[in-house]
């Protein structure tokens, strides 16, 4: 923000030469409750949740996963810490994961074909919200957002 630009209040409807004075807060919080409310309404018509498809990833990509494993790596993307344990048992009841001797949690043939079905869905929806923005427009609105977090981290000591 320039020095001229006086910081106005949230305005959904602002014209484009008004955006540089809308506060990032409110257009970072709508962004996100219209992409988890869409994502989350698209998986709702498959029966599956958001935090199942994060575990359901993590499983097929990590390292010999366990529950606290998976459990401590998403903590920072879950509501509340009990959505990944949850998902786990959810899980675990549809027989999509299978712990071993170990407790170390690998995909089922039914949890790989689930995954499959899920990152199909994901996949179109990620194309659905980027319709119309370059890999490069993206990577630059994410660039500055980190920007953002960093200022705001480096402003609070």
């Amino acid at each position: 923000m320039t020095s001229s630009t006086v910081p106005a209040t949230a305005d959904p409807s602002a014209a484009e030469d008004a955006l540089a004075a809308q506060p990032v807060g409110y257009w970072s919080g709508a962004v996100h409750k219209a992409v988890v409310n869409r994502l989350r309404d698209a998986m709702a018509g498959i029966d599956v949740t958001q935090p199942q498809w994060w575990v359901l990833t993590q499983v097929s990509i990590g390292d010999d996963p366990t529950r606290a494993s998976i459990t401590a790596k998403l903590a920072d993307v879950a509501e509340t810490p009990h959505d990944v344990p949850r998902a786990v048992d959810q899980l675990l009841h549809r027989g999509w994961v299978e712990p071993d001797e170990a407790r170390r949690l690998h995909l089922t043939d039914a949890g790989r074909a689930a995954r499959d079905r899920i990152k199909d869905l994901v996949t179109g929806l990620r194309a659905e919200i980027h319709e119309g923005i370059s890999d490069e427009e993206y990577v630059v609105a994410l660039t500055v957002m980190r920007r953002m977090i960093s200022n705001i981290e480096t402003a609070a000591g």
